[in-house]
């Protein structure tokens, strides 16, 4: 279900009046400047009985539109309640044993996992997460929170709406998932010789800002101040150097007061690291390409959904965001008539990359189509 510009109580009557079947879970997506009182519909659901769980994106995705008021609502049949996780950023969280879905791992289903994507240590997470699953299931999700960049509350569950957290929720359905960028290398590779979770501090020795100053000025034409940082950063993220795959991309936002690169996501200490550059061809054919390959050797099945995250510093750098989101719309529709593309732009992406590790990235569309 899309709505447009809902407030709480029309929103909380839609829901009411949606077909659930028994053991299936609310899965909500709100756009960072929707009407909606979460606490509200968060208590009114919790009267119903009904199991949810969501974020507020800085944007949600209906088809080939994006909107920062409007909500997505589905249904998706679950194998448990949706578990929270709080305090990522002190990087002692724990895990349960998970004991109740354990006999279900074995026919590879979904988890769809959201973090507060301005928190600490998302990568330590998600490495904790696939320490306990494996490749028993296929991850899918990304990065709530708001694109001011202001930390605050993006995650909602029965339990609660919270920042500094993460939702996992295990979905009885199966996924083919596609994870592509196109950013381009333009200097490397370096060494993050100082780092701190997501703060860069050294590149080769240096100071990051004057290594990664001199670089992107000479690229861009322009003087990188403190004012104008994200402006044209935005443009020229860092690579994380994997083997025969596209690098993961790091998102430098901002300087910090001591002169130090701050990043979404975590860079280790030692990782090796190319600056990369983006251009609207190459960004829009690997859109597109990721919408082809999740459909791939599909098969005869019930597809329930195709979930898309598509980073929104991608839509801020793209001169014509919708083109992607019309390339991605036009390739699902055409293999799959009549079922759109719903999702999120997200700080930060999650998936399990080449259907394989579980991985935190920026400026990348994660496309995920959900099966029976």
């Amino acid at each position: 279900m899309y709505l447009e510009r809902p407030d709480s109580r029309q929103m909380i009557e839609s829901i009411r009046t949606m077909e659930k079947k028994v053991g299936d879970v609310l899965f909500i997506m709100l756009g960072e400047n929707a009407k909606v009182d979460v606490q509200e519909v968060i208590s009114a659901l919790n009267r119903d009985n009904s199991v949810f769980f969501g974020g507020v994106f800085p944007a949600i995705i209906s088809g080939d539109q994006r909107n920062e008021e409007g909500a997505i609502i589905t249904t998706l049949p679950s194998l448990t309640r949706p578990l929270l996780i709080t305090g990522l950023s002190s990087g002692q969280v724990k895990f349960p044993d998970f004991m109740e879905i354990s006999g279900a791992l074995d026919k590879q289903y979904t988890a769809l996992v959201f973090v507060d994507g301005l928190a600490a240590n998302i990568s330590l997470f998600l490495q904790g997460l696939f320490r306990s699953f494996g490749n028993s299931v296929h991850y899918v999700g990304g990065g709530a929170g708001s694109l001011t960049l202001k930390q605050q509350p993006c995650l909602f569950t029965n339990d609660g709406f919270v920042q500094d957290a993460a939702i996992v929720a295990f979905i009885k359905l199966r996924s083919s998932l596609a994870v592509r960028h196109g950013w381009e290398k333009i200097m490397g590779p370096i060494v993050a010789t100082k780092t701190d979770k997501n703060v860069v501090i050294e590149l080769n020795w240096e100071n990051a800002l004057e290594v990664y100053r001199r670089t992107v000025e000479e690229a861009s034409g322009k003087k990188i101040t403190s004012d104008n940082f994200f402006d044209i950063a935005k443009g020229y993220p860092f690579g994380m150097l994997t083997e025969g795959e596209e690098d993961i991309v790091r998102d430098p936002i901002r300087v910090n007061v001591r002169g130090e690169l701050v990043c979404v996501g975590e860079i280790p200490e030692n990782a090796v690291l190319n600056i990369l550059k983006g251009k609207d061809a190459s960004l829009l054919q690997a859109a597109e390409n990721a919408a082809t390959e999740c459909l791939r050797n599909l098969g005869s099945v019930t597809v329930r959904e195709n979930l898309v995250f598509d980073c929104i510093s991608r839509s801020l750098f793209l001169k014509n965001f919708s083109k992607e989101l019309k390339l991605i719309q036009k390739r699902i529709t055409s293999k799959l008539p009549g079922n759109s593309p719903v999702g999120a732009l997200t700080l930060g992406e999650i998936s399990s990359y080449g259907q394989k590790y579980l991985e935190f990235f920026n400026k990348t569309v994660v496309i995920g189509t959900l099966y029976e």
